[in-house]
């Protein structure tokens, strides 16, 4: 007879156990989950929307200056509808729409640049001709176009915000909704006082 120990015990109960034990159905098959990006395939360009397209093409924001915008920044482009609200000067006004104006002339061309080289980043992968070198030559080209034309409209928050007061730089956040009836911190270091 063979002399059982607490270690063959338990080794025996093991096996039986794993023996005995009915094997665990497969799960379920998992239905393909459908990507956020379908229906994107058919775009011209398909990293861009066509708003995103039509936004780079009209020099719009894109929210490329909320840093400024949400800052005690504002903008030309939504300081010339409040004009008689932050009561603008002639002088105001018409410098007002010379930055928006200067804005705008610079951010088109380089939202069509950007059109450009996304389209050709996308051609690359289009074709199956898509390598490291040419695919990061287009990225770095692409992110210096993005960051002068956010240097563009972020320029332009900083022209206004020479322009306007204290007074109407915390009437403007008001109108926008970016305070509670309170006026804002004042951070421009040139009319601050002390």
């Amino acid at each position: 007879m063979l002399k059982t120990t607490p270690g063959r015990l338990l080794l025996a109960l093991l096996l039986a156990a794993g023996c005995t034990a009915a094997p665990e159905p497969d799960p379920a098959p998992k239905e393909a989950a459908a990507s956020p990006y379908a229906g994107e395939q058919a775009r011209p360009v398909k990293a861009l929307s066509e708003a995103d397209v039509e936004g780079y093409r009209t020099g719009q924001g894109m929210g490329l200056a909320k840093a400024a915008e949400l800052n005690h920044y504002p903008g030309p482009k939504h300081v010339l509808p409040l004009a008689e609200e932050l009561q603008l000067t002639d002088a105001q006004r018409a410098q007002t729409q010379q930055v928006f104006e200067a804005m705008r002339a610079a951010a088109v061309p380089l939202g069509e640049q950007i059109i450009a080289r996304e389209g050709a980043l996308d051609a690359l992968f289009a074709a199956g001709t898509a390598e490291a070198q040419p695919v990061r030559a287009l990225l770095d080209e692409i992110g210096a176009l993005q960051a002068e034309l956010r240097f563009v409209h972020l320029n332009a928050h900083l022209a206004m915000k020479a322009l306007l007061s204290p007074a109407q730089v915390a009437h403007y956040d008001r109108l926008r909704g970016y305070t509670d009836g309170a006026a804002p911190l004042d951070h421009n270091p040139a009319t601050m006082h002390h």
